[in-house]
Protein backbone atom coordinates (compact mmCIF):
# COMPACT_ATOMS: atom_id res chain seq x y z
CA UNK A 1 0.00 0.00 0.00
CA UNK A 2 3.20 2.50 0.95
CA UNK A 3 4.11 2.10 -2.59
CA UNK A 4 0.57 2.92 -4.33
CA UNK A 5 0.80 6.08 -2.16
CA UNK A 6 4.53 7.03 -3.33
CA UNK A 7 3.68 5.83 -6.67
CA UNK A 8 0.66 7.98 -6.88
CA UNK A 9 2.15 11.00 -4.76
CA UNK A 10 -0.74 10.53 -2.32
CA UNK A 11 0.89 12.63 0.49
CA UNK A 12 1.69 15.46 -2.23
CA UNK A 13 4.61 15.79 -4.52
CA UNK A 14 7.01 17.84 -2.09
CA UNK A 15 10.13 16.30 -1.18
CA UNK A 16 9.12 15.94 2.68
CA UNK A 17 5.95 14.70 1.43
CA UNK A 18 7.74 11.78 -0.42
CA UNK A 19 9.91 11.45 2.63
CA UNK A 20 7.07 11.02 5.11
CA UNK A 21 6.23 7.62 2.59
CA UNK A 22 9.90 6.18 2.43
CA UNK A 23 10.28 6.92 6.37
CA UNK A 24 7.40 4.22 6.80
CA UNK A 25 8.84 1.68 4.60
CA UNK A 26 11.87 1.45 6.97
CA UNK A 27 10.06 1.92 9.74
CA UNK A 28 7.19 -0.84 8.36
CA UNK A 29 10.50 -3.27 7.18
CA UNK A 30 12.05 -3.25 10.76
CA UNK A 31 8.62 -4.33 12.46
CA UNK A 32 8.09 -6.99 9.78
CA UNK A 33 11.37 -7.85 11.17
CA UNK A 34 10.46 -7.51 14.57
CA UNK A 35 7.23 -10.40 13.29
CA UNK A 36 9.65 -12.89 11.86
CA UNK A 37 12.17 -12.82 14.84
CA UNK A 38 9.47 -13.26 17.58
CA UNK A 39 7.66 -15.62 15.44
CA UNK A 40 10.62 -17.95 14.10
CA UNK A 41 12.83 -18.04 17.02
CA UNK A 42 10.84 -17.84 20.79
CA UNK A 43 14.09 -18.18 22.58
CA UNK A 44 15.07 -14.49 21.53
CA UNK A 45 11.72 -12.88 22.34
CA UNK A 46 13.09 -11.43 25.37
CA UNK A 47 16.19 -10.33 24.13
CA UNK A 48 17.24 -6.71 23.38
CA UNK A 49 17.61 -6.53 19.94
CA UNK A 50 14.29 -8.04 19.49
CA UNK A 51 12.73 -5.44 22.24
CA UNK A 52 14.13 -2.59 20.65
CA UNK A 53 12.66 -3.79 17.35
CA UNK A 54 9.45 -4.37 19.10
CA UNK A 55 9.21 -0.42 19.65
CA UNK A 56 8.84 -0.18 15.57
CA UNK A 57 5.14 -1.94 15.41
CA UNK A 58 3.60 1.67 17.06
CA UNK A 59 5.55 4.13 15.79
CA UNK A 60 4.79 2.10 11.96
CA UNK A 61 1.01 2.58 12.96
CA UNK A 62 1.52 6.13 14.00
CA UNK A 63 3.33 6.77 10.50
CA UNK A 64 0.46 5.58 9.08
CA UNK A 65 -2.03 7.86 10.76
CA UNK A 66 0.10 10.68 9.91
CA UNK A 67 0.06 9.37 6.35
CA UNK A 68 -3.78 8.99 6.66
CA UNK A 69 -4.26 12.52 7.92
CA UNK A 70 -1.97 13.73 5.14
CA UNK A 71 -3.65 11.87 2.21
CA UNK A 72 -6.74 13.66 3.37
CA UNK A 73 -5.30 17.41 3.05
CA UNK A 74 -2.38 17.05 0.27
CA UNK A 75 -6.79 15.61 -1.52
CA UNK A 76 -4.21 14.23 -5.06
CA UNK A 77 -6.69 10.69 -3.80
CA UNK A 78 -10.65 11.55 -4.26
CA UNK A 79 -14.04 10.24 -2.61
CA UNK A 80 -13.43 7.12 -0.57
CA UNK A 81 -10.01 6.96 -1.14
CA UNK A 82 -8.56 9.86 0.36
CA UNK A 83 -10.71 9.56 2.98
CA UNK A 84 -10.83 5.89 4.36
CA UNK A 85 -6.75 5.90 4.65
CA UNK A 86 -7.30 8.20 7.89
CA UNK A 87 -10.05 5.63 9.18
CA UNK A 88 -7.63 2.27 8.41
CA UNK A 89 -4.49 3.98 9.43
CA UNK A 90 -5.82 5.00 12.61
CA UNK A 91 -5.06 1.47 14.42
CA UNK A 92 -2.54 3.03 17.08
CA UNK A 93 -4.92 5.97 17.82
CA UNK A 94 -8.59 3.48 18.17
CA UNK A 95 -6.44 0.41 20.01
CA UNK A 96 -4.25 1.94 22.36
CA UNK A 97 -6.62 3.61 24.29
CA UNK A 98 -8.70 0.49 23.80
CA UNK A 99 -5.66 -1.51 25.46
CA UNK A 100 -5.75 1.11 28.40
CA UNK A 101 -9.86 1.13 28.90
CA UNK A 102 -10.17 -2.49 28.77
CA UNK A 103 -7.54 -4.68 28.41
CA UNK A 104 -6.69 -7.20 27.24
CA UNK A 105 -8.62 -9.83 25.72
CA UNK A 106 -11.27 -6.80 24.50
CA UNK A 107 -8.13 -4.60 23.69
CA UNK A 108 -6.85 -7.05 21.23
CA UNK A 109 -10.27 -7.80 19.37
CA UNK A 110 -10.75 -4.04 19.06
CA UNK A 111 -7.18 -4.08 17.22
CA UNK A 112 -7.56 -7.33 15.20
CA UNK A 113 -10.96 -5.84 13.90
CA UNK A 114 -9.91 -2.57 13.24
CA UNK A 115 -7.20 -3.77 11.03
CA UNK A 116 -9.38 -6.21 9.51
CA UNK A 117 -11.98 -4.03 8.27
CA UNK A 118 -9.86 -1.10 8.08
CA UNK A 119 -7.25 -2.34 5.63
CA UNK A 120 -10.25 -4.58 3.84
CA UNK A 121 -12.17 -1.71 3.03
CA UNK A 122 -9.07 -0.02 1.64
CA UNK A 123 -8.03 -2.61 -0.51
CA UNK A 124 -11.15 -3.10 -1.74
CA UNK A 125 -11.44 0.65 -2.82
CA UNK A 126 -8.12 0.64 -4.16
CA UNK A 127 -8.96 -2.49 -6.05
CA UNK A 128 -12.03 -1.51 -7.33
CA UNK A 129 -11.93 2.15 -8.03
CA UNK A 130 -7.98 2.73 -8.51
CA UNK A 131 -9.24 6.00 -10.39
CA UNK A 132 -9.90 7.45 -7.25
CA UNK A 133 -6.08 7.80 -6.56
CA UNK A 134 -5.21 9.17 -9.94
CA UNK A 135 -3.52 6.12 -11.22
CA UNK A 136 -3.77 5.64 -15.08
CA UNK A 137 -2.91 1.93 -14.09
Amino acid sequence: MVHTQLRTSATGTSRAARGLLRVEFVLLTLATLWSILHGAVPAWRDSAPVAILDVFWPLSMLGMAIIGIKIAFAARWRGAARVWPAVAESWALVTVPAFGIFGSPIADWVGAGHLLIGYTMLGLILALRPQLTGSQD
